[in-house]
């Protein structure tokens, strides 16, 4: 048993998270990782090496069964005799009023009350009961999501305020720590729903890899994960050494990824809070090999004038384009909730669920359209026209050439690349932007799951 709290003082150790003045409010959810960080941190309190202020519960209210975790929190906290601070929200309403994922929101409110809970127990941190498998679900995410050292970097053991105590600890070898010492803990039935992703990678791919490719797949990522958090430091204290300017020569001169991170970092204070992703950067980087370019990506012109790259915010007022002469063929993917950037249009494509009554159903041919979700898959694809790409407007009866429609609305040949196509994952077109949907996809009944497809000018 003493094998466990060693590891995790270690951890605690190696990485300055805790001292024996800190004091430590612990996050439970009554899962088995929590309640173990619980216990974990009363017997390491016991031995001098922490303060334990209390614990923090908070309730989604997604699910019936969620008064039940609040009660074993409620529990946890009356084993340990410390105090504990509940909160709730409706996360469910909040994702539909900021129009943002169920777990996006989630986490949003359950940091919030993290905060306000820190500061009302007077703690100088909050404590959660992150594991090594969490953070291998974490890399996988990130990389089939598409990401660099910062995304692969994983969790932190410390972010702020927020420390992870167990983040070198394995999920069974708490719950054999928990089982010798017959403390309980409840199973979140919601792990078992594979349509969210990291439940998806934690039931599905994980098992995969480990028993088709490497046993110890968890303890690699989990280890690739402190490898790129030491790349990524390493850049960012390099990258400080730039300064605000963007120097044609000096990016020229430097490391790729460093130099790629100078522009990103740049990108990314001068975009007005929009994220910036690594088609952006990409197109920024072009410009370092052509004098007096420039173009247009989220929140801002960016042009080369002489040795330097210039940002310029633009008006966010401006309306979108649907169309844009462009010379290049385009192909994103669009994830189901989400948005791209189309830099070569210098537009955003977005994909939003519509849990309630979407209202009148539109045929597209604006910026928004409507259309069935179950059809739609997991996820989308948005590219420009390709030959011989052909689909059904509404009404009309029968498949057309989309060379045709654009014929028939009088679309001028230069702007034809530079509209907008959101197809599946079969490249079945599911709307043109601007120019309609596909009858297959038309929602005829007002309670089917419904996507609404969107298009905005970036910026």
């Amino acid at each position: 048993m003493t094998a466990l709290l060693d590891c995790v003082r270690r951890f605690i150790r190696q990485h300055d998270l805790i001292r024996p003045d800190t004091r430590v409010l612990a996050a439970v959810s009554g899962g088995s990782d929590s309640v173990a960080l619980a216990h974990v941190l009363r017997d390491l309190a016991a031995a001098g090496d922490l303060t334990l202020a209390g614990l923090v519960h908070f309730n989604h209210q997604l699910r019936a069964s969620a008064v039940d975790d609040e009660r074993r929190a409620a529990d946890v906290a009356r084993s340990l005799n410390v105090p504990i601070l509940v909160d709730r929200g409706d996360v469910a309403a909040r994702a539909r009023q900021e129009r943002r994922s169920i777990e996006d929101a989630a986490r949003a409110s359950r940091y919030e009350c993290f905060e306000r809970a820190r500061v009302e127990a007077g703690a100088d941190v909050v404590a959660l009961g992150h594991t090594r498998d969490d953070q291998a679900e974490t890399v996988l995410l990130r990389l089939v999501r598409g990401a660099g050292p910062r995304g692969l970097a994983g969790m932190h053991p410390r972010h702020g305020r927020i420390v992870r105590p167990l983040l070198d600890c394995r999920r069974g070898d708490l719950r054999e720590w928990l089982a010798a010492r017959q403390i309980p803990f409840v199973e979140d039935e919601s792990n078992a729903d594979v349509s969210i992703p990291r439940n998806r990678v934690r039931a599905e791919l994980l098992p995969l890899l480990e028993t088709r490719f490497n046993p110890g797949v968890v303890d690699v990522l989990a280890d690739e994960a402190e490898l790129a958090r030491e790349v990524w430091a390493w850049m960012e204290a390099e990258c400080e050494r730039f300064g605000s300017e963007l120097d044609v020569a000096r990016l020229r001169a430097a490391p790729p990824a460093l130099a790629r991170l100078v522009v990103w970092r740049a990108l990314n204070a001068a975009s007005g809070g929009r994220p910036i992703a690594f088609t952006p950067v990409d197109a920024a980087l072009r410009l370092l090999e052509h004098t007096d370019a420039a173009v247009d990506l989220p929140g801002q012109h960016v042009q080369r004038i002489g040795p330097r790259i210039v940002l310029t915010p633009r008006d966010p007022n401006a309306g979108p384009a649907l169309t844009r002469k462009i010379d290049t063929l385009f192909h994103y993917p669009l994830s189901i909730p989400g948005e791209v950037l189309l830099p070569e249009i210098a537009c955003v494509v977005s994909a939003e669920t519509c849990t309630g009554d979407p209202g009148s159903a539109t045929p597209g041919s604006g910026r928004q359209a409507l259309v069935r979700r179950d059809l739609c898959g997991e996820s989308l694809v948005v590219r420009n026209r390709r030959p011989g790409d052909r689909f059904q407007p509404i009404g009309l009866g029968g498949r057309k050439k989309l060379q045709d429609v654009f014929v028939d609305r009088k679309l001028a040949r230069a702007d034809r690349d530079g509209v907008p196509i959101v197809v599946d994952t079969t490249d079945r077109i599911v709307w043109v932007a601007g120019y309609g949907i596909d009858e297959a996809f038309r929602v005829t009944d007002p309670m089917q799951g419904v996507i609404i497809l969107k298009i905005r000018q970036a910026g």
